[in-house]
């Protein structure tokens, strides 16, 4: 069956998309822990992300630093975080999350509840930043 996420990269499941190309998809968390809060993930279904090819694990890096800038211009943060658990979805993901302190990142706190509204407004600003860099 496949994962939640290769259902989005499919269209069946509606996501806030921030950037693609043709080998990866970003997207808003909708369990963020902040705003901003963005998945970069291949379109493939890989479950694990070491056992992605070592050229599509690259550009997956070089693709994640290029949304992780989008994100900084728009969301006040010191740094992005990034976090890669590996668990929740058998789908390989990096999570980007802007933080303050090492205590944002952290995964057992409540997530943010955000509108719809909040979503799209966000999710449109980052795709601009994204697409001001020449993406």
């Amino acid at each position: 069956m496949p994962s939640i996420f290769t259902r989005i990269v499919n269209g069946e499941i509606p996501c806030y998309k921030i950037a693609e190309d043709d080998q990866f998809l970003a997207f808003l968390d909708i369990n963020p822990l902040a705003k901003g809060h963005t998945l970069v993930i291949p379109k493939k279904e890989i479950d694990y992300l070491f056992d992605i090819d070592d050229d599509q694990y690259r550009d997956m890096w070089l693709f994640s630093k290029k949304v992780a800038l989008a994100v900084e211009k728009v969301v006040p943060c010191q740094r992005i975080g990034i976090a890669v658990l590996g668990l929740e979805v058998p789908h390989a993901h990096i999570h980007l999350v802007p933080i303050n302190s090492v205590y944002d990142i952290d995964f057992s706190k409540p997530k943010l509840k955000l509108s719809q509204e909040e979503f799209q407004l966000l999710a449109g600003r980052i795709t601009g930043e994204y697409a001001k860099a020449g993406q």
